[in-house]
């Protein structure tokens, strides 16, 4: 068995061998969707692997999924953020708030009428 010399250099390892592997090591503290601490442990591609530091339930092809302490997931940097905070409400349609001013004025005068 071949040994490989690591190298550590702020937050990294550098891994020799025949053929150079890189590897980051990350140990951030981040909220997975603005919810729930995860702990950074790598990046790669594009995509964080985190770590989650609670339990919490998310959403996978439409089914939901528990997620345990300990347990690694592949996320995308956009699901990351550095506070806890909610999500932004989602707007309502345009339509949908012209209806109900529309039903209100409505209801408004079928009162003024039956006092009448």
């Amino acid at each position: 068995m071949q040994r490989i010399p690591a190298l550590a250099v702020s937050k990294s390892v550098y891994l020799l061998s025949k053929e150079i592997l890189f590897v980051v090591v990350m140990s951030e503290f981040m909220y997975y969707k603005g919810l729930y601490k995860v702990k950074v442990v790598t990046q790669s591609e594009g995509y964080l692997i985190v770590e989650a530091l609670e339990d919490f339930e998310d959403n996978v092809d439409g089914e939901k999924v528990t997620v345990k302490t300990g347990e690694r997931r592949i996320v995308s940097p956009t699901d990351l953020h550095k506070k806890k905070t909610l999500s932004p409400p989602i707007p309502e349609h345009v339509y949908e708030r012209q209806l109900e001013k529309k039903v209100k004025r409505m209801v408004e005068e079928y009162e003024n009428e039956t006092k009448r």
